[in-house]
């Protein structure tokens, strides 16, 4: 199903379109009378008495052809909130029949500024759908004409079909196959990404030995297909400033390596990669709606499989940074090839800050399920930052430890450090651990594993299931209201 969105100044209280009017949370429809036919009003004072004033979303049915739909929102009602709403909105209705509705943004005019916006944006966000591969697709369309003054600005609009653009982007990846998604291919699809202004460079295993990123290359050997780092830049302030950057892990498909997953489940390894594509979303997100700020997105692209050229445990390889790393356990590989990457956006880009995002551990869903991302950084404000940004827009981060102490749990006898703590205990926090080892000149960095939110069997808010694209909002948020 599409959602289309137009706006017109105007549109008749005679049209057969269905009507949603906003009202306040005590649904007093004396401020909807002058927008709607006086039998419609009728109508309503009268239905009104024997419909439960506790739904946020009530309907009327006018006649077999036409609703009309009264949201109630509270006078300072949260961004998010609205959102949800649309989100509510949309699955309330998404099976109806006749799904062409004209939204009155007047009628919020004694409620909330900028409330239409972030309704729409809520209703689009929920109304993705991947079918793709689905023979018999779903060809209903959702369509809403707003009217009135209280639009979104020209901004505003621009902005929010960026964000869902991107958010969708990150979808469509996280979704995608591993057998059509793999690391060739993804490579190929981030080139695309040059005609929304973005500077994507690509390097392929040969010019990665040439680096010295072995971590990286190591965790991808055993896989018939390449392995590569790219970098995706947005120069929206057209000067030398430092930019943001953003690092994610791109495992196409995990299927553990010589350290073989069980099978159950591991079809799920698809998603892999989501880290990487949420830095992808975000960044096509900042070049469309031309964000004032310099970024950069990198992304370690690897598929992780058993073979006769596979990683090994117990393998030694040295990394970019210098430092040498065992092998203990190939299924602990997100770290290994953001350790490669981390180094190389430090030294390449040196910028203001590094935030990377990956599906790095199981260990984090049991701690906090799929509500919470996990938080590690070496930065108090930086981290603020994130836990602020992620409340506004529900995508939200717990901060958790990070201590020396933790340390001795990945030293080696062998190397300078191994990759997995066999000890037990604390695998989020040891693999945070990890990688901090690979931030050299103290850049504030925060690490998000994201194991428990890129993907939902069950659905979110503003997501129906399957992949949720989160961090994209979330990102696009921290550097709108802290960088820009």
């Amino acid at each position: 199903m599409s959602v289309t969105i137009n706006y017109k100044k105007s549109i008749s209280a005679k049209t057969l379109y269905n009507q949603i009017l906003f009202i306040d949370e005590k649904f007093n429809i004396s401020t909807i009378k002058k927008y709607i036919l006086s039998s419609e009003f009728s109508l309503i004072t009268d239905l009104i008495k024997t419909k439960s004033l506790k739904k946020k979303i009530i309907t009327f049915e006018i006649s077999s052809k036409k609703k009309i739909i009264l949201v109630s929102i509270k006078k300072n009602i949260l961004s998010s909130e609205a959102e949800n709403l649309g989100a509510k909105f949309y699955e309330q209705f998404k099976d109806f029949k006749n799904n062409q509705y004209n939204l009155n943004s007047d009628t919020t005019s004694n409620l909330s500024d900028k409330i239409v916006g972030y309704f729409l944006h809520g209703l689009k966000l929920k109304s993705y759908k991947f079918d793709k591969y689905k023979s018999k697709k779903d060809k209903i369309n959702f369509s809403i004409i707003v009217s009135g003054k209280n639009k979104p600005s020209l901004n505003d609009q621009i902005k929010f079909k960026a964000i869902e653009e991107g958010t969708f982007y990150t979808r469509d990846l996280v979704s995608e196959p591993g057998n059509v998604l793999h690391p060739d291919e993804y490579a190929k699809r981030l080139k695309t990404l040059k005609k929304n202004g973005l500077n994507v460079k690509i390097y392929d295993e040969k010019k990665l030995k040439k680096l010295g990123m072995n971590t990286l290359l190591g965790v991808g050997q055993g896989s018939i297909r390449g392995s590569y780092l790219v970098t995706i830049e947005w120069n929206g302030l057209k000067n030398n400033t430092k930019p943001v950057a953003f690092v994610g892990k791109g495992v196409c498909f995990d299927t553990g390596g010589i350290s073989l997953k069980p099978a159950k489940f591991m079809e799920d390894m698809t998603y892999d990669m989501a880290g990487s594509a949420v830095v992808v979303g975000l960044m096509k997100s900042l070049a469309l709606r031309k964000a004032k700020i310099n970024a950069v997105g990198v992304v370690g692209l690897v598929e992780n499989m058993p073979g006769g050229n596979a990683q090994r445990p117990g393998d030694i390889v040295k990394s970019y940074s210098g430092k040498t790393v065992e092998v203990l356990n190939t299924d602990a590989e997100g770290r290994l090839v953001l350790a490669d990457a981390l180094t190389y956006t430090e030294k390449k880009f040196k910028p203001k800050f590094i935030v990377d995002l990956a599906t790095l551990t199981g260990a984090i869903i049991v701690s906090l399920g799929s509500e919470y991302a996990g938080l590690f950084s070496n930065d108090d404000n930086l981290s603020k930052q994130l836990i602020n940004v992620g409340e506004k827009v529900e995508e939200k981060v717990w901060r958790m430890p990070l201590n020396k102490n933790f340390d001795k749990l990945i030293d080696s006898k062998n190397a300078d450090m191994q990759n997995i703590n066999y000890v037990g205990g604390a695998g989020s926090t040891t693999a945070a651990q990890f990688l901090q080892r690979f931030i050299l000149n103290k850049t504030p960095w925060a690490h998000l594993d994201i194991a428990g939110m890129a993907f939902s069997k069950y659905g979110g808010a503003l997501n129906s299931g399957g992949a949720t694209g989160y961090g994209v909002r979330l990102l696009n948020k921290l550097i709108e209201d802290h960088y820009e």
